[in-house]
């Protein structure tokens, strides 16, 4: 049974969309840093070309052949997989990123472990995800559903308990969370 791909059909549009949070990504990843950087679910690359002169090394990972069409390859290395098996040894990364992606992986708790796997120890993830418990996300998320997207929203502390206790934490600024895991 063949599904229909969402991201597919709004990556050139995607690709034109600027990404605004830059300062406080850098901040909660601690960026720059010498190595590589991971961005999975990075789709167009629209957030990773934003950071692309804080890292030496830059992959955008995504499961949408259409997004990653449209990253720009002169600037990051685009790689087609699942964040639930990701493509790449244990520890490769010094940096990992999920912008905006963890509401549409059909497995929370595998995404995470797989992009905690790759992490390098010392190494810093961050999961940025629109917080649920604001009017606006829910009006978002009520939106994805009527789309028929298996969007699947969770409240920043949810996204901690996957990661177990006193591994995560979190900050919060309009309508946004980020998650962020040392390893």
């Amino acid at each position: 049974m063949s599904t229909f791909d969402h991201f597919a059909a709004i990556a050139p549009l995607y690709a034109r969309v600027t990404y605004s949070k830059r300062e406080m990504l850098c901040k909660v990843a601690s960026l720059p840093v010498k190595g590589k950087l991971l961005d999975v679910g990075g789709g167009t690359g629209r957030v990773i070309s934003a950071i692309r002169d804080c890292v030496e090394d830059a992959i955008v990972a995504d499961i949408s052949f259409g997004m990653l069409k449209e990253a720009p390859r002169s600037a990051l290395k685009p790689v087609c997989g699942g964040s639930e098996s990701l493509p790449f040894a244990d520890n490769s990364f010094e940096r990992v990123i999920m912008v905006d992606a963890l509401h549409h992986v059909i497995d929370h708790a595998d995404s995470a472990r797989e992009m905690f796997r790759v992490l390098k120890p010392g190494g810093v993830m961050v999961i940025e995800e629109p917080d649920i418990r604001t009017f606006g996300v829910k009006l978002i998320a009520l939106a994805e559903k009527l789309l028929l997207m298996r969007s699947h929203f969770l409240a920043p502390d949810e996204i901690e308990k996957i990661f177990g206790v006193g591994q995560a934490r979190t900050e919060t600024e309009d309508g946004t969370a980020w998650i962020i895991v040392e390893k």
